[in-house]
């Protein structure tokens, strides 16, 4: 099994950029955005059990056993400056994973966190994996993004629904753990219109960090990111310049 795909090798790139997907992506959905970055950055997809290459492997039920499977699974890429970027349920894992990767001594340059809640704040979480098959379909649609057309076919839905149902019961099992700040700074991003969290909700991620903070707020709903992907990426290449 592989954790982490690397679309675009770059073997003199002095920084990794290790991007989380949100629930029910895979590590394709950063698959573009390699041509975008600098020869000095290369990307790698974080890849999930139970989809694409990894199908039929079991998702998780709790945070802490991917962060620990995916931490170890990351070491090898550490040689070097390195950031992770995170959206949605990916912004929960990324952050997960800091505090994982800071508890032996390792940091990331940047963490960004894109349309998520920060975790200290996210309260009850509906209990979405348990939505029949019309339901969650609503909730996806509700949320946007490139990959509604594909459950039109009863067979997609068939394949993709379970591992998006393990994603959404990782979430709706997971709690945050009070603990120390942050050392590496945050840069969080928004969608203007995200009807999961709004701006000032995004804005709470600043109390997470003892380091810098930035806050990002793009035209667009909660996958802002893909209509928005060159100025994303421009902001991260920025942000990791700075």
């Amino acid at each position: 099994m592989s954790w982490l795909n690397c679309f675009h090798p770059r073997p003199r790139a002095t920084t990794r950029l290790i991007c989380f997907p949100h629930a029910g992506g895979s590590a394709t959905a950063y698959r573009d955005w390699s041509a975008l970055l600098p020869e000095s950055v290369e990307l790698y997809g974080v890849q999930l059990p139970g989809r694409a290459d990894r199908f039929g492997e079991p998702m998780p039920e709790h945070m802490s056993t991917l962060v620990d499977s995916l931490t170890e699974a990351m070491l090898p890429l550490l040689d070097r400056r390195f950031a992770l970027f995170g959206h949605s349920m990916g912004a929960v894992g990324a952050y997960e994973v800091t505090r994982a990767l800071e508890a032996r001594g390792i940091g990331p340059a940047k963490l960004f966190v894109s349309g998520a809640t920060a975790p200290h704040e996210a309260g009850e979480r509906r209990k979405v994996s348990g939505y029949d098959d019309a339901a969650l379909l609503a909730e996806l649609s509700r949320l946007g993004g490139t990959e509604l057309e594909i459950f039109a076919h009863p067979v997609m839905r068939e394949i993709i629904f379970p591992y998006v149902r393990g994603d959404f019961r990782l979430l709706e099992n997971y709690r945050h753990r009070p603990g120390p700040p942050l050392r590496t700074p945050v840069s969080a991003l928004v969608g203007d219109a995200d009807p999961v969290v709004a701006p000032a909700q995004a804005k709470a991620w600043e109390t997470l960090t003892a380091s810098d903070f930035s806050l990002t707020v793009f035209p667009g709903d909660h996958f802002y990111l893909q209509p928005q992907r060159a100025r994303v990426v421009a902001e991260i290449v920025q942000r990791l310049s700075a």
